[in-house]
């Protein structure tokens, strides 16, 4: 009866995790739906911007704004946005991957870090950080600022050559990839084309189309100089805080997928378990039987 005290006991604290289980994935599921609203409410605004950028970079000499000067040579600094809870799957592994693979290069490499995960993995490498960063849930426009005017300072003061993201993309519910890509200097060439973390989601952003871009009759003012030191801050900005918006509605969709794993997993132990059970319970009424079968028949 011991044996079946423990499989009773087994049943009860599996059933509890799928609780729990459950539970998170409701959660995960909900904070996935508001950084999936937060990503499409900025696409109509990334557009626009797109357009204007096109526009004004054919107005103005590709090297006109410091934060477009292309370096040869110098560090590289790397802002990696990761989570700072667990049980979300492969998601940090797979970036913590990509990011060893980009900086394994000639070139010494230095990190600006959003998130416990990676940050405590790459202090732990013995990786050189510069500066790390918390962003609340869901994240707001004004927390990627500080961010954003870190890494245009860094890259304007001459201390780097290159400036890249190293964040996970959301392409689907169960697709996570982890991406690198450079921020800093701007590529001109890049701007106003669509970017792949610009697609979440079914809606994706189309293509901007340079040519009716260009078509537009646009009147800078004070210069086109002028609206470019404003804009181009501000672009800078914007890619920040949408790929931190990317990384967050990975993060929470890897987790819904990964605590319904776990719940699936659980209900088909708790399965198992109850056959077990069953199978030792009637063994041991069967052995009962067989005891007072043998018993009646030795006192005949």
């Amino acid at each position: 009866m011991a044996n079946l005290r423990d499989i009773r006991r087994r049943i009860k604290s599996v059933k509890n995790t799928a609780q729990i289980t459950r539970a998170m994935q409701m959660v995960a599921a909900a904070k996935m739906k508001k950084a999936q609203d937060q990503a499409l409410a900025g696409r109509d605004y990334a557009n626009l911007l797109n357009q204007v950028l096109v526009n004004l970079k054919e107005n103005v000499d590709e090297e006109a704004h410091p934060l477009l000067e292309k370096r040869d040579g110098g560090k590289e600094l790397m802002l990696v946005v990761s989570t700072d809870k667990g049980l979300c799957g492969a998601l940090n592994t797979n970036l913590l991957k990509k990011v060893r693979a980009e900086a394994s290069s000639e070139v010494d490499v230095e990190f600006v870090t959003v998130g416990r995960k990676l940050r405590e993995q790459l202090s732990k490498a013995g990786e050189e950080l510069i500066a790390d960063f918390e962003v609340a849930d869901p994240a707001p426009f004004i927390e990627a600022r500080p961010i954003a005017s870190l890494l245009m300072k860094k890259f304007l003061d001459g201390e780097y050559g290159k400036i890249s993201v190293a964040f996970t993309n959301f392409v689907s519910t169960m697709t996570q990839e982890p991406t690198v890509v450079q921020l800093l200097p701007i590529d001109a060439d890049s701007v106003g084309e669509k970017q792949d973390y610009e697609g979440v989601g079914k809606d994706e952003i189309k293509e901007t189309d340079k040519t009716a871009a260009l078509g537009v009759d646009y009147l800078f003012e004070p210069s086109s100089e002028g609206v470019l030191d404003a804009l181009l801050p501000l672009y800078v900005n914007f890619q920040v805080y949408q790929m931190i918006i990317e990384s967050r509605a990975s993060e929470h969709s890897a987790r819904m997928v990964a605590m319904k794993g776990a719940t699936d997993n659980a209900k088909k132990m708790t399965n198992e378990l109850t056959l077990q059970y069953n199978k030792a319970r009637q063994a041991a009424i069967t052995a009962e039987l067989l005891e007072i079968t043998t018993a009646m028949k030795a006192m005949e």
